[in-house]
């Protein structure tokens, strides 16, 4: 997966502002943040998105929880609240095929739909 930008941070090919990682999870700062905390949470292992068999893995998602609910902590959204996206497929907005999980809070966020 050389052209995948997420593998590639993940390997450490390119610069990436990490606040958690763990065996099976990797956490990062949005590059173009749409939230004061916009914050990464995406898969070690290439897995295109929630559709894949892989995505159902136990464990990966027990490291994802672990991981948005220590990153809610030290970004001090506990209190406030926050949201949590995965897009899935390109008409739901997703636009690098790796799984990922955007951790969003800091502002009022308004109710979906």
């Amino acid at each position: 997966m050389g052209e995948c930008v997420f593998c590639r941070i993940i390997a450490g090919e390119l610069p990436a502002t990490i606040v958690y990682q763990d065996d099976k999870v990797m956490a990062f700062r949005d590059i173009h943040p749409v939230a004061p905390t916009h914050v990464l949470i995406v898969s070690r292992e290439h897995i295109p998105d929630l559709r894949a068999p892989e995505a159902a893995d136990r464990d990966l998602m027990a490291a994802v929880a672990k991981a948005i609910r220590l990153i809610a902590e030290k970004e001090g959204l506990l209190a406030e609240g926050f949201r949590v996206v995965s897009n899935t497929g390109v008409k739901a907005g997703q636009s690098v095929f790796h799984l990922h999980f955007h951790l969003l809070g800091g502002r009022e966020l308004g109710a979906l739909g």
